[in-house]
């Protein structure tokens, strides 16, 4: 039994091969279902050899079966991602023009005033009273210097008494413009618009001068600082939009654009500082928020390949391109390598043809059949033309 089957198996691979050998067509027949042998009579026409003639098959003549890829085009450096913090567009401290006691306070926290809206009151009854002892004496000195002028006019009195009388006029203005003033102080109004922070004081109490009795913050727009690196200061202009997103808002962006930047690199941190102004008409911004700002570039355009595709020579990192039927070496410097593929420095356009299987066996200008990928149609349609024209 044994040597029967030898003997068939013996029988059926030298029929094989006869086959193989004599029968015209038979490495195209095998080539149409996938099968290229790197040995045996078949005839391999060589592209660009000028001569179109027939070249013999054998190991010197070997196709290396691949699968290839088209080069696509990937843009870096366009987006720039930093976290800023906000601050209003205007914020003032509210401080306490001079000392004495806090009479009332006529302002909530959060709530909305205009500039010249009074916030609180301290007791002015010893200011309100040396105001009135100005207002009359200013009424006197003013009757005073009428009566003079008239006198002086008759050439009653001498020049000498009018010029008194002018100065006593002047004196007494000055003396009701002080009360005036200080009466004025006992008074704290807002000097913007805004929301009112807490109230830092309590009525009843004695306040020294200077005392932070609140902050008015402008939320009409909020500015937001940020910094970025060194490398990106040439780019950046006043007037670049921007978009942000506020940690404590998720799903809502906000859009406005750059405001100011300012003059100088940190040399500890090698980065810029730079301001972006953010439109707030419905108040959802606060001061002290935390921001995620992005902002657009040019960037740069990189042909990028499959990873599978990069190989390394003693010159450095390269690729094999498809190109009429053949493998061509292109030298390729990796940029950046993403997870999706492979940003190179390369005489590469998007569309060319890369080899990613099958490319450890390659060699400059050896013929290639494609499987798979890019040019797979091409081959097969160059496989059958042999023998339709046969």
């Amino acid at each position: 039994m044994i040597r029967q089957f030898l003997a068939s198996l013996v029988i059926l691979l030298a029929a094989g091969i006869a086959w193989l050998f004599l029968v015209p067509g038979a490495p195209d027949t095998l080539a149409r279902v996938g099968i290229v042998l790197p040995f045996g009579p078949s005839t391999q026409t060589e592209a660009g050899t000028g001569s179109g003639g027939p070249r013999m098959g054998g190991f010197a003549g070997r196709v290396t079966n691949v699968v290839t890829a088209a080069v696509a085009s990937a843009t870096i450096n366009d987006t720039l991602n930093a976290i800023g913090e906000g601050t209003p567009a205007r914020s003032v401290t509210v401080m306490a023009a001079s000392a004495g006691t806090l009479a009332e306070v006529l302002v909530r926290p959060g709530q909305m005033v205009e500039a010249g809206d009074v916030i609180a009151r301290f007791d002015s009854a010893a200011e309100q009273i040396e105001y009135d002892r100005a207002a009359l004496a200013a009424e006197d000195a003013a009757a005073t210097l009428a009566r003079t002028t008239g006198l002086a006019n008759s050439n009653v009195v001498a020049g000498t008494a009018l010029a008194a009388a002018e100065l006593a006029h002047a004196n007494a203005q000055l003396a009701l413009r002080n009360a005036e003033l200080a009466l004025g102080r006992r008074t704290i109004t807002s000097p913007i618009a805004g929301s009112v922070g807490l109230i830092r004081v309590t009525p009843g109490n004695y306040v020294a001068a200077q005392t932070a009795i609140t902050t008015i913050d402008d939320t009409s727009s909020i500015l937001i600082d940020f910094w970025v690196p060194e490398r990106y200061a040439a780019q950046i202009r006043p007037g670049m939009p921007v978009s942000v997103s506020a940690v404590s808002l998720p799903g809502r962006d906000f859009t406005g654009d750059i405001s100011a930047i300012d003059n100088r690199i940190d040399p500890a941190s090698r980065t810029l500082q730079v301001q972006a102004e953010i439109p707030n008409p419905d108040n959802a911004l606060r001061s002290g928020m935390s921001f995620s700002v992005a902002l657009g570039f040019p960037g740069e355009n990189y042909p990028t390949v499959n990873p599978l595709a990069v190989l390394w020579s003693a010159e450095g990192s390269y690729v094999w391109k498809y190109q009429d039927g053949a493998a061509t070496r292109v030298m390729a410097e990796i940029v950046q390598r993403n997870s999706d593929g492979v940003l190179v420095r390369a005489d590469l356009a998007p569309g060319d043809v890369i080899i990613t299987e099958g490319i450890l066996q390659l060699s400059e200008g050896m013929p290639v059949n494609v499987l798979e990928g890019p040019g797979a149609d091409d081959a097969r349609q160059a496989a059958r033309t042999p023998s339709a024209n046969r």
